[in-house]
């Protein structure tokens, strides 16, 4: 079990890391976390969800996501505190106070899930959440070292260097433990290291004399990890930003970060493409009047986060754009604003039966329903694209702009475009991981059919990233003694 001296330190990393690496070397691998919280999902094999950050664990293993790598996903919301799913479904919604007595429930289908995965792989990697140290949580505990002590797992520590004070976070982190929890930890890897190491290794000493615990390798700072798929909002406001070079870049595009955003790696092929300059709009910002396109991204609460987009502006600023001949588009949660209404009868999103207002620049409206639409798929368009996509939303969008469809995926009807054509939606998460799709897509900037030439692989680059990484993984880590505390 990967665990973290504190949130970010790259457990996800270093898990999908191991994961390629004991794969290439034949081994049946298999990735776990307990407890995630995230609103970037990814579908399932088995039709529920998981982090996408597991999804990814699983690609490293060359396996199908299932509901049990991720077992406890919590989604925020707004008003309402956490959606919590469990296996794969929604069960419930709790406040953050409640969901404190709520989780002591959950232990059972944790060790269910972890089971049924041992039973099928040689090696389970196992990622905590947040920090192993934080002792205001123990009680209870499902993700860290409470499951590690029910499991009897060993753990190995991921610290991160590059933020500062890694060495007083692994002797602290060993200090507030108890006995029987120290007794499982193993070592630590000291992980986005930049410099000389000879620097570091007299810290490296004094960790282990103050401590007791072994530095399985240091990790360099890794900067194909910026090409995987981020799961929390935080990497929005972090390196996020525009690209410094715009010699080569010609299409300018925005994504506004909604209070509550959620699948924002929707975009990240877009990102890649060498002459797309796509920004995020945070709040507070308003939105700049040079761009091509600006995206409204999917959201965990849609009516909580359209009254979020209006408290910013971006309403009028998406006007503004759109007089300028700019174009807009919706994806998910971000086409239903794009509507004319959006009803929630059923309370699901507010205290209250509500309906509220849309941008009203598609006709289109959108009713909420107590059920959620889980559907991941692989569909050809009439342009002969093949689109491996999904869709995850609660609520079904109807009227006379769907009459003008985005696309037909096998013969239906998919999303809405505007009467001028500059506006559309869809519910289609994914979309831009197709590279014909993609390629055609931003011809409209392009000019020409746009499809032609040297295209960018995005799937394949992902791949390769996994390899690059496990590779360094292999130069820089002790992955025999990884091994035998497993073990192997």
């Amino acid at each position: 079990m990967i665990q973290g001296t504190a949130s970010n330190a790259g457990k996800s990393l270093v898990v999908a890391g191991l994961c390629r690496l004991f794969t290439r070397r034949g081994l049946s691998v298999l990735p776990f976390k307990p407890q995630n919280m995230s609103n970037n999902a990814a579908i399932t094999a088995d039709g529920g969800e998981i982090g996408r950050a597991q999804a990814l664990q699983a690609r490293a293993c060359k396996a199908e996501p299932v509901n049990d790598m991720n077992p406890v996903l919590l989604k925020p919301e707004s008003d309402k505190g956490s959606q919590v799913v469990v296996q794969g479904h929604a069960r419930a919604t709790v406040t953050a106070a409640d969901y404190l007595d709520y989780k002591r429930t959950l232990m059972p289908f944790v060790m269910e899930s972890y089971n049924r995965l041992r039973g099928r792989a040689d090696l389970v990697v196992v990622e905590g959440a947040g920090s192993i140290s934080e002792v205001n949580l123990r009680l209870g505990d499902i993700s860290n070292m409470g499951f590690a002590c029910e499991a009897n797992i060993p753990v190995v520590l991921a610290a991160d260097i590059d933020r500062g004070g890694a060495i007083a976070s692994i002797i602290g982190s060993w200090m507030l433990l108890p006995d029987d929890e120290r007794s499982l930890l193993r070592g630590y890897i000291m992980n986005k290291f930049r410099g000389d190491i000879s620097v570091l290794t007299p810290a490296l000493d004094i960790i282990e004399e103050r401590s007791g615990l072994s530095c399985f390798g240091v990790l360099g700072w890794f900067e194909g990890a910026s090409r995987f798929p981020a799961e929390d909002s935080l990497a929005l406001t972090v390196g996020a930003g525009r690209k410094t070079d715009d010699s080569e870049r010609k299409i300018k595009i925005y994504v506004l970060v909604l209070s509550r955003i959620s699948n924002f790696d929707d975009f990240d092929p877009l990102r890649a493409e060498t002459d797309v300059d796509l920004a995020y709009v945070r709040p507070g910002q308003a939105v700049p009047g040079d761009g091509d396109l600006v995206i409204i991204p999917g959201t965990k609460s849609t009516i909580g986060d359209i009254e979020f987009l209006r408290s910013q502006g971006w309403d009028v600023d998406i006007a503004a754009h759109i007089r300028r001949g700019g174009r807009v588009l919706g994806i998910c949660g971000g086409y239903q604003m794009l509507g004319k209404t959006i009803s929630d009868p059923h309370a699901m999103e507010n205290p209250e039966p509500r309906t509220i207002h849309g941008l009203g620049l598609i006709d289109v409206s959108t009713v909420m329903e107590p059920f959620k639409t889980l559907r991941r798929f692989t569909a050809h368009t009439e342009q002969g694209d093949t689109i491996t996509g999904y869709e995850i939303h609660m609520g079904s969008t109807n009227g006379p702009g769907r009459a003008a469809p985005m696309f037909c995926l096998d013969g239906a009807a998919e999303g809405a475009f505007s009467e001028d054509g500059r506006v559309f939606g869809c519910y289609v998460h994914g979309l831009f991981t197709s590279d014909s799709y993609r390629a055609r897509f931003l011809s409209a900037w392009r000019g020409g059919d746009g499809i032609g030439g040297e295209r960018l692989l995005y799937e394949k680059r992902i791949d390769e990233t996994l390899d690059e990484l496990a590779d360094r993984m292999e130069r820089q880590l002790d992955i025999n003694a990884i091994a035998r505390t497993a073990g192997l």
